[in-house]
């Protein structure tokens, strides 16, 4: 294309070049031109300058509480935690440099997969570089070609791409429907390969799942059940293995994905199993085999933070105590919530829009509390959302004091 040609493209698409990949985009970037505009701080790109403890950090100068980092047990300070990823960062540096398939298994991968069948009294586990990459690869790997994958619409980002990625039919039924679920298995041609996806805790309105009767179901047309319990892991159930855990159905799971980002207070993902062939998914998964391992210093935090949650009861003792206040406390003041009562460490406050729920961020913000502003297409039914996740170090106090912050930023917004 000439220079003129290509300036005469430029101006017919309102100064975007013809056949523009980012087009695509338009519509958000004009929504988020929209909110900024009004000189709304960007609820999207917050820094946080200093972090002070598991529930406190310095944002844009000032101390402000923290209730929206899914840090639910507080494990990101603990000082055994940070004392192990200190001596592995000097023992062994900063990086592998490598795929767990080549030079990237360290002494410190096989200690934390090591505490995670301890934790979940499984026979395997797998550590992925991301929570993000477990899902991607465990599903893209089982379920392929030919087969089927029955999944809650509501499910996590990283579920349909796992689904995407491995190519195989994929079957949404209506959140957390007994009926509908039972539906598309009834409709799935006999001897197909078919899995099962659910989630433990749905991440937007901190909902469970009725896993006990939807295992029920998929055993019953003999299908493979995945469940993805990140939001759940460490203080769910007796031990904090889950919903799956909490409603009987471990045993009948047969592939339970994590991460290390939520209540194990580092980053990385994983998958525990009690399958006999499952160590095959080490040479077969890509998304395995071709990723470098986690550094040397953040499975040595994982590992010590595993093993320490399994002691971990009267953390979730409280973590519990945190949520029933929290939950209360904001249905009395009149804000509408997630569910009807508290079910996860994740409460969502639902937003009338998304103007509204900007302008409510910002005041909460400007009170010295940070929660996540939840928007379409990552919220189901197109709802805004304040989604607070609480942490086992939350005081009592704290909890207090951010009600009121809610109640004077919901008055000040005309939200209540």
């Amino acid at each position: 294309m000439s220079e003129q040609s290509a300036k005469a493209a430029t101006a017919e698409s309102g100064g975007a070049p013809a056949g523009d990949l980012f087009s695509k985009f338009d519509g958000i970037i004009q929504t988020r031109e929209n909110l900024l505009s009004q000189g709304a701080e960007d609820p999207f790109g917050l820094v946080m300058e200093k972090v002070l403890s598991p529930t406190r950090a310095i944002c844009n100068g000032r101390d402000t509480i923290l209730l929206g980092t899914y840090n639910y047990m507080g494990m990101t300070f603990d000082p055994d935690v940070i004392a192990a990823g200190k001596e592995a960062l000097e023992k062994y540096g900063s990086g592998t440099t490598g795929s767990r398939v080549l030079n990237g298994t360290y002494q410190g991968h096989v200690e934390v997969e090591a505490a995670l069948r301890e934790f979940y009294a499984m026979d395997h586990a797998m550590v992925f570089s991301t929570g993000y990459q477990a899902n991607l690869g465990i599903i893209s790997t089982i379920a392929g070609k030919g087969d089927y994958i029955v999944l809650d619409i509501d499910s996590h980002a990283s579920i349909w791409d796992g689904c995407a990625m491995g190519n195989a039919e994929v079957v949404p039924f209506r959140h957390n429907d007994l009926e509908a679920m039972e539906k598309r298995l009834r409709r799935i041609p006999e001897g197909a390969g078919k899995l099962v996806v659910l989630e433990g805790v749905y991440s937007m309105l901190g909902d469970v799942a009725p896993l006990k009767e939807m295992v029920a179901i998929a055993k019953k047309y003999g299908a493979m059940v995945l469940v993805d319990e990140a939001h759940s892991m460490g203080f769910i159930g007796p031990n904090g293995r889950g919903v799956a855990e909490e409603q009987g159905v471990i045993d009948d799971v047969d592939f339970i994905i994590g991460t290390f980002s939520k209540s194990v207070g580092t980053v990385g993902g994983f998958c525990v199993s009690n399958h006999p062939k499952f160590e095959i998914m080490r040479l077969v998964c890509r998304p395995y085999v071709f990723t470098a391992s986690l550094p040397p210093s953040v499975v040595a935090t994982a590992a010590t933070s595993i093993r320490k949650l399994i002691q971990g009861g009267d953390k979730r003792a409280h973590l519990w105590e945190n949520s029933k206040r929290l939950h209360g406390g904001l249905k009395d003041l009149g804000f509408a919530l997630g569910t009807d009562h508290p079910q996860s460490a994740i409460v969502a406050v639902i937003m009338p829009d998304l103007e509204h729920g900007a302008a409510m961020w910002e005041a909460l913000l400007h009170e010295g509390l940070y929660v996540n502003l939840a928007r379409p297409p990552a919220t189901p039914a197109g709802m805004t959302l304040l989604r607070c996740s609480l942490c086992a170090e939350h005081s009592a106090e704290e909890v207090e004091t951010i009600l009121g912050m809610f109640e004077r930023a919901g008055k000040a917004v005309g939200i209540i």
